[in-house]
């Protein structure tokens, strides 16, 4: 089991990842070269080995070939989003083998003109095998300012989605001041925030030097106090993804 993922800098002990990891969501925030999809790939791997199949959508819309070697593993299934029966088939038959499945994806499928009305795209996310058995990943990492800006209820997708399925997600993306919404921060019980050296988000004086793979983890605690689950905050070096050929 994979659930070592790193270790505390202002504690004794490693970061270990919990069943709990599981039905909680997670929010990566950091710069480009901070570290996110290495630590998103150790929490790939604890899913993996908790047998639930991971279903990891790049919203970069990267082809096979440009995507990290880390995760290219003996699960790594690539698929490429199009409005096409033949691409609902190859989805399908991956969904059906239960087989772990990363979609690349142009974030332009999304339909934010019509408030009210889902987007293919929005359908294929939320197919109900795929909300019933896996755990999801939301990969946007290119842009400064991803695809969840488009939307002006994003805070209402993203709720609503979290109600639907049976596991939590992994979020991963630039700092945004959207990130900063108090009510959005109350979906993510976990929070990994890397370097961030933008004065206009968080709190740059402790984030701004932050080395690779180094971020400030804070989760909230499985006992509630009399108002809200108390917040730990930690300072967490994880473990460099690497794959052996």
């Amino acid at each position: 089991m994979r659930d070592n993922i790193g270790k505390y800098n202002d504690a004794l002990g490693s970061l270990e990842l919990k069943e709990r990891h599981l039905y909680y969501n997670t929010l990566i925030l950091g710069e480009h070269g901070a570290g996110k999809t290495n630590l998103a790939c150790r929490i790939r791997d604890y899913v993996i080995d908790s047998d639930v199949p991971t279903f990891y959508i790049d919203f970069s819309d990267s082809n096979e070939e440009d995507i990290e070697m880390r995760y290219k593993d003996n699960h790594f299934n690539y698929i490429k989003y199009e409005e096409t029966e033949e691409f609902d088939e190859k989805l399908q038959a991956l969904i059906d083998a239960k087989k772990h499945i990363y979609m690349s994806a142009n974030p332009s499928y999304f339909d934010t003109s019509k408030r009210h009305v889902k987007s293919r795209l929005t359908k294929t996310i939320q197919k109900q095998e795929l909300l019933d058995s896996y755990y999801y990943f939301f990969h946007d990492i290119e842009n400064l300012s991803g695809f969840y800006v488009k939307f002006s209820d994003f805070l209402l997708y993203m709720l609503s989605f979290s109600k639907l399925a049976k596991y939590g997600l992994t979020f991963l993306a630039q700092p945004h001041k959207i990130f900063e919404n108090a009510h959005l921060k109350l979906m993510f019980t976990y929070l990994f925030i890397g370097r961030c050296s933008n004065i206009d988000y968080f709190n740059t004086a402790s984030l701004k030097n932050l080395v690779k793979n180094r971020f400030l983890y804070q989760y909230r605690t499985e006992y509630p106090t009399l108002l809200f689950n108390e917040i730990k905050t930690h300072s967490v070096d994880i473990k460099e993804n690497i794959i052996e050929e």
